[in-house]
């Protein structure tokens, strides 16, 4: 597929125009310069064109270690994958030095260049910009407006002839982070009831989609550090600053056959710290990742096990019903393991009381340590995701578990578990009939989850049960 780079200073407009080509809002836009700092990729559309986007940090004279230096050898490496780039200066501000170095610097990457000046909503306010342009010797500029839309007939007749040179085979890979829904919904549910033979319609798990894995946690607990140690490459920024990841940024990788879509994710620190508006939006960022995921790897630091956030985020997890694998880095670092061993099995058994064996994995991202057995713990963890149990064998375990542990009495008369079937994986989830639903404890509900995760082997993954009203044979036939 075609693949086209956006490259320009900060604050220029890259992400608005990444924004719109990929028909949704995937990259986070605001005035501050400087929001983007590694590169992402998606695919995109222009009129009647498929192609592959990739928004880049702003272009900084920077060589050296820092930050700055960082984002331009993330956008040096980004160009790699691309087939043309496509210059953005604000047509504003003007043509600036920076952008006469940036063009010289472009001119020498034997990558075709599209020069395009934005904020083009008002023509006259940009003509001096685009008249200056020209001297940048990158041909003729293209006035657009990323924000309202404005100038796209243009750049599609620019970019045309250089697609008609390249394969614009869709590889099938989906770039979004989409998600699809799952199951069996309620209208019609208990229609169910008593039918011993029901087996719920979902897809099956397709191995040549790729498996969505999203890598969060607090701010500098490595979790760009593992994104990197998986993939064997600086792909995301690192650095011992907290909260270098901004954007939601996803690679593709293959392990042992099956595809992955590995998400790293902003630092989430707890919400009543969160004061700055970019830092909400990384946030919520992030949450969108958690959610559009099937697998989540929440990174806590080895000499600081479960911190209040860490729960937090935990929980957080579990109740989007998300399949969670616990990798704890650092751990090279750790001098007292046993101790941080234990103190990990008591917090997962008092505070995610409700999940029981999260599967957990000690790491060294920095070092690669255990990254391969972190991998395996989360193919694991997703077969147990999508578990499908019979409703004839669901509804003789009933029988049997009622016999040996019935639901508490209501006024001296039994309230009968009638019928129980599975309606969804991806968490799996079953529908139960009770005769008085609305006096069925929670405790006994819980009794009946930790009954079905210990009989039917389904540790680790949240388990969600539908209590429903049992249908009464005889109120038809009272007159």
């Amino acid at each position: 597929m075609f693949t086209l780079a956006l490259v320009g200073r900060p604050n220029v407009g890259k992400s608005t125009l990444f924004n719109r080509l990929a028909g949704k809002k995937l990259a986070i836009v605001d005035d501050t310069p400087g929001i983007t700092r590694d590169w992402r990729s998606a695919e995109g559309a222009l009129f009647d064109q498929t192609l592959r986007i990739i928004d880049t940090a702003g272009l900084e004279e920077s060589f050296d270690d820092s930050i700055q230096g960082r984002m331009r050898q993330q956008t040096e490496a980004a160009l790699k994958n691309a087939d043309a780039v496509l210059f953005i200066i604000d047509g504003r501000a003007g043509l600036t030095p920076l952008d006469e170095h940036f063009a010289s610097w472009l001119r020498k990457q034997k990558k075709p260049v599209i020069l395009a000046v934005n904020k083009g909503e008002n023509e006259k306010a940009i003509a001096t910009t685009i008249g200056e342009a020209f001297r940048l010797g990158l041909g003729e500029p293209i006035g657009i407006s990323a924000e309202h839309g404005t100038g796209m007939e243009e750049l599609y007749h620019a970019l045309e002839p250089l697609i008609s040179k390249t394969d614009t085979t869709n590889d099938g890979e989906e770039n979004s982070l989409s998600f699809e829904g799952e199951g069996w919904g309620e209208e019609g549910l208990d229609d169910l009831e008593g039918c011993e033979d029901f087996t719920f319609n979902q897809d099956e798990d397709d191995p040549e989609k790729p498996l969505k894995i999203a890598i969060v946690g607090r701010p500098n607990v490595g979790k760009s550090t593992l994104l990197n140690s998986i993939v064997n490459d600086q792909r995301v920024m690192t650095g011992p600053e907290a909260g270098i990841t901004r954007d939601a940024i996803a690679v593709d990788w293959d392990y042992k056959d099956r595809r992955f879509k590995l998400v790293d994710t902003a630092g989430m620190r707890r919400k009543s710290k969160v004061q700055d508006n970019i830092e909400k939006m990384s946030v919520e960022d992030s949450m969108r990742a958690i959610r559009l995921a099937q697998i989540v790897i929440l990174v806590i630091d080895g000499n600081a096990i479960f911190e209040k956030q860490d729960l937090q985020i935990a929980e957080h997890i579990i109740n989007e019903g998300r399949a969670l694998v616990i990798a704890v880095n650092k751990w090279d670092a750790v001098i007292k393991r046993d101790d941080m061993l234990e103190e990990l099995a008591y917090k997962m058994e008092t505070s995610l009381a409700q999940l029981k064996d999260i599967p957990y994995q000690t790491i060294s991202a920095l070092n690669g340590k255990n990254i391969n057995k972190l991998l395996d713990r989360c193919l694991d963890t997703y077969t147990i995701w999508n578990k499908r149990i019979s409703t004839a064998g669901l509804n003789r375990w009933l029988a049997k578990m009622e016999s040996q542990n019935p639901a508490p009495l209501i006024s001296g008369r039994q309230n009968r578990l009638k019928y129980i079937t599975q309606i969804k994986t991806r968490p799996p989830t079953f529908a139960l009939w009770v005769s008085r639903p609305e006096k069925l404890p929670e405790a006994h509900k819980r009794f009946i989850v930790n009954s079905l995760r210990r009989d039917y082997k389904i540790p680790g993954v949240p388990i969600r049960l539908l209590v429903r009203k049992s249908k009464n044979p005889y109120a038809d036939k009272k007159q």
